[in-house]
């Protein structure tokens, strides 16, 4: 119950904007009474939060896992960087969501939310840190500048990409990824 109020409020939160869905929409899209909604959440900023927190867990995650994995830096990167685009794209709601809805968070939540941010690019970062100092990558270019211009074109997936086009999602991130380690290349 509790996931399927999660995935009735991304759906209604990414469609109608957050402060534009009233608790009884979300309930009533979920089949469920509102004493149930409030068992699971305190309120539908809570729900709000939940998705916040879930966007991150899941690239964060995904992330370690290839800056942690054995192997070249540039195929760290490139893996990474197309993954982040999958991602993405899979949830494509949930990341509309992330960056129509940041000003609605309370203060200390958004906070929060931009420091877990923060720690996930400066890990990125790190990873590109690691092929320039070790000569893979060029180091004229701050890593710095490069992570904001990567997440830059990110960040716009949604305003842009259609399921119905003419790329998959991989086909997407792998173009993407092969895009930035080209801008990399010494």
């Amino acid at each position: 119950m509790r996931r399927r109020l999660l995935a009735e409020a991304t759906r209604l939160f990414a469609a109608k904007g957050f402060e534009n869905t009233s608790v009884q929409e979300i309930v009533s899209a979920a089949g469920v009474t509102k004493g149930a909604m409030y068992h699971y959440f305190g309120s539908k900023d809570d729900l709000l939060r939940e998705v916040y927190a879930r966007v991150l867990r899941l690239q964060t995650d995904r992330l370690d896992r290839f800056a942690d994995a054995p192997g070249p830096v540039a195929g760290r990167v490139h893996a990474a960087a197309a993954d982040v685009i999958m991602t993405t794209i899979d949830n494509l709601d949930d990341f509309k969501i992330f960056f129509r809805s940041m000003h609605q968070l309370a203060p200390e939540t958004q906070k929060s939310v931009r420091a877990e941010r923060r720690r996930y690019h400066e890990r990125f970062r790190d990873l590109l840190g690691e092929g320039q100092r070790s000569g893979v990558f060029r180091d004229d270019i701050p890593a710095d500048l490069v992570v904001d211009y990567f997440f830059g074109s990110v960040h716009h997936l949604g305003s842009w990409y259609r399921a119905d086009g003419a790329l998959s999602a991989k086909e997407i991130g792998d173009h993407f990824a092969d895009l930035l380690l080209a801008s990399l290349r010494p």
